[in-house]
C-alpha cells in the first residue's frame, strides 16, 4: 500500500533520538541543515532522476551525464549556492562525470602546485568553468609507479617552450577521468628534461581543445579508453587516452611552485619546500576515506532496511514467517559492517582535522609529521576501501536474489564504488608504503626517538610485548582500555617480527620482497588500531541525545570485536590474547547483536539518505518492497511488446521444427 510506512513498528523500538545521530552522522546541524535541503532539492528535479541509468546506451548515458553537469551548473549559479552548498549538490547528483575531476583534483592541483601568478590566472577560469580540467598522470604502462612515467616535456630554450612527446605506446596517458571527451585541459604530468638531463617528474597545464569548437589541438590525440565494468556505473565517466606528437606549450605553464625552469633554460629548486605538495595528497586522501563510509553507509542501508521486510521460514502454525534480520546469521553478516560505516565516518572526520593540522604545520615550514601523515593517509584510504568493496558486495548477498536485480541499487554502487581500491594508490602497494614507514620506526625506537602520532604507541613497546591481556569474563571486553591495548599489542608485535625476519636477509629490499605479505598483515593491523582508537575517542567527547552515545559506544565494541574474530589468528599468534579470550569476544559480539537489532534500521535512518539518493527499490525508506519491485518489472524496455523482437526469425521456426529453412 502507498502511503503506508511499512517499516514504522521497527522505528517505533529505536531507543535513541535519531534526529541527534543524524547531526553526529554529518557532523553539525548546520551541515545537516544543509545537506538535508540541497538532497531534497536534487531529488525533486525531473532532469536529475536516475532510475532508468542502467537501461541506457554508453552514448545516451554520456549526454544524459553532460546535460546533468550544465543543468547542475545552471542551478548552482541561478541559487547562488555557496561553495559547501554546491559540494552537496553535485554529491547528492550521484553520477560520476568529468567535473568530479575537474573540481576534485584539477583545482585542488593547481592551489597546491601553482605559484600565485598561475593561481591567478588558471583558477578564475577553472573556478568559472570557462576551461574543464582533468588530472592525466596515470599511463598505460605505468599506475603506481609515478617514477616510471615515460612522457617526456623537454625545454626548447630558443622558443622558450617545453614540447611534449608521448614517445612508446605504453606513454599513452590512460584513465585520467574527463579527458575522453570533456576536458580542454589538463595537469599533465611528464618526465622534465633540459639540456639532456632527466630532472623526475612534473606538472604542466596543458590545453588539449580548442575552445571554439572542442576539437583536439594539433599534435593531440585523444578519446575514450571505451566500456567499463556494470550498467550505467562508472561508464558515465569520459576516462581518456591521450597521446602527444611534438606538443608546444609556454615556459609557464609548467607548474612551479617547487621548482622552476629559468628562461635560459636552468633547473632550479625554489625556496617552497617539495613537502608543501603532500598537503593535496592528504585532502584527496581523507576524501577518499569520507566516500567510503558513504558508500558503505548505503550498502547497509538497503541490506537492513530490506532485511526487516523480508520473512522467510519460522512461521508456526500458519502465523507470520521470521523476519530476516532475526536470524544470527544475518546479524553476524549485516550489523560489523553497519558498525564499520560509523567507524569509516569517525575515522574521516579525524583525517579532516588531520588536514587542517599537516596543511598549517607546512605552512609554518614544521615536516616533523610528514612520514607518519603520508603512512597513516596511504594505509586507511587502502583499509577503508577495500572493506567497503567487500562490504558491498556483501550487502548484495544478504538481499539474496533480489539483491542482484539492477534496481536493487547495489549492482550499479558496487561497480561504481570498486575502482577506488585502484586509483590514488593500489591498495596492496600503499600497505607496503605503510610497512615501509612502520620498520624505519621500529628500527629507531633504540635510539630513543619517540614515535609520533598514529604511532605513538609504539613508544610503550617494552610495555606492549610482554603485557597479558587480562579479560577474564565477558564483559571485561566492554572495556575501552582492554580493547585498544589488545590491538595496540597485535599491531607492535607484528610490526616487531617483521622486522626481527627482515635483519636476517643480507639484502633488505630482497627481504622486503620476500616479507612483503607478512609487512602489509602488520600494516592493516596498524591501521586497524587507528580506526578503533578514533572510534573510542569519538566517545569521550560530549556527545548529547537520549541514548545516543549508549548505541555509538555498541557499534564501536562491535566494530572492534568483529575485527578480533575475522584477525583471531593474528591475536592468537602473537598472543596478544587468549584461544579462552577470543571465544569470550565471540560471546560479547552475539550479545551486542542483540542489543543492536531493535535499534537497527533507526541507524541506517541516521544516514538522512533520501529515496532518490539511495536509488534502490530494496531500501526504499518506506519498505513497502514487493508492488514497488513488481511495477519496476513492467518497465523493462523487454516488456515494451508482448511479443518480443526476434520471435518470427528464430522462435517460430524452431517450435515449428522449421529452423532448417529458416534465414538465421
Amino acid at each position: 500500500m502507498e502511503g503506508v510506512d511499512h517499516l514504522a513498528h521497527e522505528r517505533s523500538k529505536a531507543q535513541f533520538d535519531v534526529d541527534q545521530m543524524k547531526v553526529v552522522w554529518v557532523g553539525s546541524r548546520h551541515a545537516l541543515q544543509v545537506s538535508d535541503r540541497i538532497a531534497r532539492l536534487v531529488a525533486s528535479d525531473p532532469v536529475l532522476r536516475k532510475d532508468n541509468r542502467t537501461m541506457m546506451t554508453r552514448k545516451e548515458l554520456f549526454k544524459n551525464t553532460l546535460r546533468k553537469a550544465a543543468h547542475g551548473w545552471k542551478r548552482i549559479n541561478e541559487l547562488r549556492l555557496s561553495e559547501e552548498e554546491a559540494s552537496w549538490f553535485r554529491h547528492y547528483v550521484d553520477q560520476p562525470a568529468y567535473t568530479d575531476l575537474h573540481w576534485g583534483m584539477f583545482v585542488p592541483f593547481i592551489k597546491g602546485s601553482g605559484t600565485e601568478e598561475q593561481q591567478k590566472k588558471w583558477l578564475p577560469l577553472a573556478y568559472k568553468m570557462q576551461i574543464i580540467g582533468c588530472y592525466a598522470q596515470t599511463e598505460l604502462g605505468h599506475g603506481s609507479n609515478v617514477q616510471g612515467l615515460e612522457t617526456t616535456a623537454t625545454f626548447d630554450p630558443k622558443t622558450d617552450e617545453f614540447v611534449l612527446n608521448s614517445p612508446t605506446l605504453t606513454s599513452s596517458k590512460w584513465w585520467p577521468g574527463g579527458l575522453g571527451k570533456a576536458a580542454t585541459h589538463a595537469v599533465a604530468f611528464a618526465r622534465l628534461i633540459t639540456d639532456g638531463k632527466d630532472h623526475g617528474v612534473n606538472g604542466f597545464i596543458v590545453q588539449l581543445r580548442s575552445l571554439d569548437d572542442h576539437l583536439p589541438l594539433p599534435g593531440i590525440t585523444v578519446g575514450d579508453i571505451g566500456m567499463k565494468f556494470g550498467n550505467g556505473a562508472y561508464n558515465s565517466m569520459d576516462n581518456g587516452v591521450l597521446r602527444f606528437d611534438n606538443v608546444r606549450i609556454p615556459r609557464d605553464q609548467m607548474l612551479m611552485r617547487v621548482a622552476q625552469v629559468t628562461r635560459e633554460g636552468k633547473y632550479v629548486q625554489s625556496n617552497v619546500p617539495r613537502q608543501l605538495l603532500y598537503g593535496t595528497m592528504v585532502f584527496v586522501r581523507q576524501t577518499i576515506v569520507a566516500d567510503a563510509s558513504t558508500a558503505l553507509s548505503r550498502a547497509v542501508c538497503i541490506a537492513t532496511r530490506y532485511s526487516a521486510v523480508r520473512r522467510q521460514f519460522g512461521s508456526e502454525n500458519g502465523g507470520v514467517e521470521t523476519q530476516v534480520i532475526d536470524y544470527k546469521t544475518q546479524q553476524s553478516r549485516l550489523f560489523p559492517l553497519l558498525a564499520s560505516a560509523y567507524a569509516f565516518r569517525f575515522v574521516g572526520e579525524w583525517l579532516k582535522w588531520l588536514y587542517t593540522d599537516v596543511t598549517q604545520k607546512l605552512q609554518a615550514n614544521d615536516f616533523s609529521t610528514l612520514p607518519e601523515v603520508h603512512a597513516c593517509t596511504a594505509g586507511l584510504k587502502s583499509v577503508t576501501t577495500s572493506a567497503t568493496a567487500d562490504a558491498i558486495e556483501e550487502c548484495r548477498k544478504l538481499c539474496g536474489g533480489h539483491g542482484y536485480l539492477s534496481n536493487s541499487g547495489l549492482p550499479e554502487l558496487f561497480a561504481v564504488y570498486v575502482p577506488a581500491c585502484t586509483y590514488e594508490g593500489d591498495n596492496v602497494v600503499l600497505l607496503l608504503q605503510v610497512a615501509r614507514f612502520l620498520m624505519k620506526t621500529v628500527s629507531q625506537l633504540p635510539s630513543g626517538k619517540k614515535p609520533v602520532g598514529t604511532t605513538s604507541y609504539m613508544g610503550r613497546a617494552e610495555h606492549l610485548i610482554q603485557c597479558r591481556c587480562n579479560v577474564q569474563k565477558v564483559e571485561d571486553w566492554l572495556k575501552p582500555s582492554v580493547i585498544l591495548e589488545a590491538f595496540e599489542a597485535r599491531a607492535i608485535r607484528m610490526s616487531i617480527a617483521c622486522a626481527q625476519d627482515l635483519s636476517k636477509f643480507s639484502n633488505q629490499e630482497g627481504g622486503f620482497a620476500e616479507l612483503s605479505s607478512n609487512l602489509a598483515e602488520a600494516a592493516v593491523a596498524h591501521c586497524q588500531l587507528i580506526v578503533v582508537s578514533k572510534f573510542i575517542e569519538k566517545l569521550q567527547q560530549d556527545i548529547p541525545g537520549k541514548g545516543v552515545k549508549e548505541q555509538l559506544q555498541n557499534l564501536c565494541n562491535i566494530y572492534a570485536l568483529y575485527i578480533i574474530h575475522k584477525h583471531l589468528g593474528d591475536f592468537l599468534s602473537t598472543g596478544s590474547i587468549t584461544a579462552k579470550q577470543g571465544s569470550l569476544a565471540n560471546d560479547q559480539l552475539r550479545s551486542l547483536y542483540s542489543k543492536l537489532r531493535p535499534n537497527a534500521i533507526a541507524l541506517v535512518d541516521a544516514f538522512n539518505y533520501t529515496d532518490h539518493y539511495l536509488g534502490s527499490v530494496l531500501g526504499r525508506y518506506d519498505g513497502n518492497v514487493y508492488p514497488n519491485l513488481y511495477a519496476e518489472a513492467w518497465k523493462d524496455p523487454l516488456n515494451e511488446s508482448v511479443v518480443p523482437d526476434g520471435y518470427q526469425e528464430y522462435i517460430q521456426p524452431l517450435l515449428k521444427n522449421q529452423l532448417r529453412n529458416a534465414r538465421l
